[in-house]
């Protein structure tokens, strides 16, 4: 009777052993099948890496003039449009400085760069160290050398053409005229060839100076005062300058020497000053308007389309509109 109590109990724990192997291998197996979709789960939903903010450096041949500053405005627009953030200098006129200034960008890394060049030829270097860089470049208001990606300009050619029209239509095909140059810059450049394109056919115009007033307000006045010293009363007819600054600046050295109701004066821009100026009704009597924002505007979203890879236009021209003493309350502006 005891052996028989012995082999009993010898059977109930063997019995329970093998039902606590088999729940132990069940758990193991369940929680190795509860592990294996949430190892799937996080290869299939892999946390997106925080993408890049894009940067656009900008910079910008003057911003005492009026229209870089309307440049610049409509540069934080564009960005801001886009979710991103730009950076604007101003290169004084400087080649040395706006160099320095691409290669700060090149530096920080920034996304894109918008060049308005102080000398079209000068800044290919820095362009060029900006492409091998990988950095977008693109050209707004005037040609850069240097393999640009892209350029966004004023058609300056037509501004200096109309202007001229305008000009030898005053003045009846016949009289002495100023030309006030400035920065070797394209769109300097071609308004001069603009202009004497809409001259050419009238041969009683004669250029009695051509001064460089280098695009500001101050060197203008300065290099009109001595031209109207050279030139004696009544000798000048007319003035064609490459900007509003510049026109404006000889406007006032005609006046200070009471010399301004013998000639008019002819600029390009179209900017708030000018609109001011035209509404006095004096000597300064028409202006190749330009649009700043718009032009940069365009140059921003050229920009992110190369950045996504797509194909843009190498050159793009905004056309120009002559605003005159007539029509100036007609004119829209910047």
């Amino acid at each position: 009777m005891k052996s028989i109590k012995i082999l009993l109990f010898m059977f109930i724990a063997f019995t329970f052993a093998l039902t606590g192997c088999s729940q132990s291998e069940q758990a193991q197996s369940g929680a190795a099948a509860t592990q294996a979709p949430t190892a799937e789960a996080k290869a299939a939903d892999p946390t997106p890496a925080p993408q890049k903010k894009v940067v656009i450096g900008l910079t910008v041949q003057n911003l005492s003039n009026p229209f870089f500053v309307a440049m610049s405005k409509g540069a934080t627009e564009a960005a801001k449009k886009h979710g991103a953030e730009v950076i604007t200098v101003s290169a004084e006129d400087n080649l040395a400085t706006q160099t320095a200034q691409i290669e700060d960008f090149i530096t920080k890394k920034v996304s894109m760069i918008v060049l308005s060049s102080v000398d079209t030829k000068g800044i290919a270097a820095a362009v060029g160290e900006a492409k091998a860089a990988g950095i977008p470049i693109i050209s707004v208001d005037t040609i850069s050398e240097g393999g640009v990606n892209a350029s966004v300009t004023s058609d300056n050619v037509q501004a200096g053409k109309i202007a001229g029209e305008y000009l030898v239509k005053r003045l009846n095909g016949k009289g002495n005229i100023v030309v006030l140059d400035g920065p070797p810059v394209s769109a300097v450049s071609d308004r001069i060839e603009g202009f004497m394109e809409a001259i050419k056919g009238s041969p009683d115009i004669k250029i009695v100076a051509k001064q460089n007033g280098n695009g500001n307000r101050e060197t203008s006045l300065s290099k009109m005062e001595n031209i109207l010293q050279a030139n004696g009363k009544g000798t000048i007819d007319a003035v064609f300058a490459i900007n509003d600054p510049t026109g404006i600046g000889a406007k006032i050295a005609a006046e200070q020497a009471g010399r301004d109701k013998e000639m008019f004066i002819v600029g390009v821009d179209g900017s708030p000053d000018a609109v001011t100026t035209l509404k006095e009704n004096k000597s300064f009597v028409g202006s190749s308007a330009q649009a700043p924002f718009n032009m940069i505007t365009i140059a921003v979203d050229t920009g992110f389309k190369i950045l996504a890879g797509e194909k843009v236009d190498e050159l793009i021209k905004l056309p120009c509109e002559f605003v005159t003493t007539e029509n100036v309350n007609q004119y829209k502006g910047w």
